[in-house]
Order: structure tokens, then sequence, then C-alpha cells
């Protein structure tokens, strides 16, 4: 039985955060105040988030996307993934990842990307804000660029269905990138999106020295490609609008939580984050506590209507425009 929010909305969708680490430090994910990783014995085993997602999908689920930190720094990610795609009712399962460790053997296959595949990830996303070596370094603090790009290459050779690009956009580093990013995901038939910085860690990213909106980016590549043509036919299960660049077989996505007037329209997600909290709304302070009622003991209609508990508390829309004060960092959420 479909459970839906308060305004209508199917509630379709689980992102699922495996691991508050992470091989790279994103200032806009991981501040310079960080200060350490939760505890071990409070993140989720694989069993309890099995669990969760054989319930959820009783409940409507249908689409599931693995994120972290990075998820491929957990161990034994991969064969858990597998079960979690011969779940009855997931039709759709997805991954995020910073792209650095795709290239790696894992027993019995050449590539981590083609484990994942093999697996049954069908839609992968990889994380890249730069083409260039040194502004690489000066966003992610680690060197590690070469790496991710060919771990895209491995994804294009690995059978998803398809692969996107991920690219925060940050004032003072973002503009002289697009067309790169853009000629990039072209020659690769990679999907590219860019997104809006959010303050879910620091507010710090609204000043207008950081903050670059999508509005700004569809009229420079405009200017340079023409009239870009919006798309709103071209739909998915998140909140990107699409458009063609003219003359070019070519789709970008733009993902502006700031400044997109409806972005929370359509939403149709639940949040949970490795370490049990079940969140309604990513721009919200709203979580549940879902891990200690599995700890204690919850029968799966207890966690059931713990589910249908938080949906009904979704809000119609993110708090992000309205004096929002960052509370979990977003390495802690999940991307």
């Amino acid at each position: 039985m479909q459970v839906e929010d308060s305004f209508g909305h199917h509630i379709s969708y689980l992102r699922i955060s495996v691991t508050d680490r992470c091989n790279e430090r994103c200032a806009y994910c991981m501040p310079n105040e960080f200060q350490e990783w939760l505890p071990r014995d409070g993140i989720m085993t694989y069993e309890e988030i099995l669990r969760v997602v054989r319930i959820a999908a009783d409940l409507g689920v249908t689409k599931i996307r693995v994120t972290g930190g990075e998820p491929l720094t957990r161990r034994d990610v991969i064969p858990f993934i597998k079960r979690l795609s011969k779940i009855e009712g997931i039709q759709d399962l997805g991954i995020s990842t910073n792209g650095t460790l795709l290239s790696n053997r894992v027993e019995g296959y050449d590539t981590a990307a083609q484990a994942l595949s093999k697996a049954g990830v069908r839609t992968i996303n990889v994380s890249l804000d730069t083409l260039d070596e040194s502004t690489y370094v000066a966003i992610t603090g680690r060197p590690y660029l070469n790496r991710v790009i060919e771990g895209i290459d491995h994804s294009l050779d690995a059978g998803f269905e398809r692969v996107k690009i991920n690219s925060v956009l940050m004032r003072g580093r973002s503009e002289d990138e697009i067309l790169e990013l853009v000629d990039f995901s072209h020659k690769r038939n990679l999907l590219l999106r860019f997104i809006e910085m959010m303050p879910v860690s620091s507010n710090d990213v609204l000043k207008d020295s950081n903050f670059l909106p999508c509005g700004e980016v569809i009229k420079s590549l405009s200017d340079t490609f023409g009239r870009l043509q919006s798309r709103s036919d071209y739909k998915t299960n998140g909140p990107a609008s699409y458009y063609m660049i003219p003359g070019r077989d070519q789709l970008i996505g733009f993902i502006g939580a700031m400044t997109k007037f409806h972005f929370c329209e359509s939403c149709n997600k639940l949040r949970l984050t490795c370490d049990g909290k079940l969140r309604p709304c990513l721009g919200s302070h709203l979580e549940f506590d879902l891990l200690s009622e599995i700890r204690c003991g919850a029968s799966d209609e207890r966690i059931a209507n713990f589910i249908r508990g938080v949906v009904a508390k979704k809000p119609k829309e993110h708090d992000f425009l309205s004096n929002y004060q960052p509370g979990r960092k977003m390495i802690a959420i999940g991307g």
C-alpha cells in the first residue's frame, strides 16, 4: 500500500547513507570545524538497513539511492548492495560516489564500477566540480582528479543505464569550469547536473562571494550555444530541471534548491542517515530516531507505522530560505 504525505505526494524514493566516512574533505560537505566520525556502534548494520528497506518497499518505496560519506569506503558494501537489489518491490537502485574508488579491483571483478553494475546498480552519480587539478585539490583537499576521471571511464564501460555527473556551483571557482565540464560530459555521453549550494553545513555558502545560482549558468550557456531549450517532458525521480543545448544532443540538469520557486512541489523522498535517523526533508531539522526503535525490538508493523508517522510530518517545502540554521553536517546526513 503506497504511503503519501499531507500534500498528496506518493513517497517512493529512499536515500540511504551507509557511512559518514569519506576519503575527501570537500568544504561544503565537511567544514573545517568538523570534529569526529560517528561511533561505529551507532551506525546501522546492513541487516538493519535491509529490514527497513523491505518494510519501506511494502509501503510503496520503489527507488533506493545509496550514499555517504563515500559509500565505497564501507567494508562489504557491494555484497550489501547486491542483497538490496533483490528486495521485492525495489525497481531502481542507484549510488552516489566521489568516484575515487571506482577503479579499484574488487574480488571477482576488474573494477568496483563493474562489481556495482553486476550487483544491480542501474545509475551512478559521480561528484566532479572541476577538471583542473589545482582547483580539485583546493575543493576536496586531495589530489585525486585523475582517479575520478578513470573511475568515470570505467563506469561507462561497466554497463550502467546512466552515468551522471553532479557538479556543485561555487562562485569564484565554477565560472571557468562550466564549458569544460559541458564538453567533457558531451564527449563521454554523461548526464551533467549543476547543483546550487545549500546551507546544510554552513550559511557561508549563501554569501554573494560563494553562491552561484543556476540561472546565471543557464544564461552563460545560452550566450555560448544559443538559448537553452527547456525539457519539462524529461522526468526523473529528483528535482532537477533539464535543458537541451541547441545544435547538439546534450541534456543538462540544474538543481536549484535556493532559486527554483517550486523546487519542492513534487518531492517524493525520505532520507535514512547512517546512524538510523529518518528525515522527511533535507532542508529541515526534523529527524526521527528509527534505529532506537529497531534496537528496542520494534515489530515490522511498528516500524511501518513509524515510517508512516514521519511521512505525515513531511513539510510542504524546505526551510533554507527561512533563517535556516545549520545543524548536522552534510556528511552525517548523507548526500
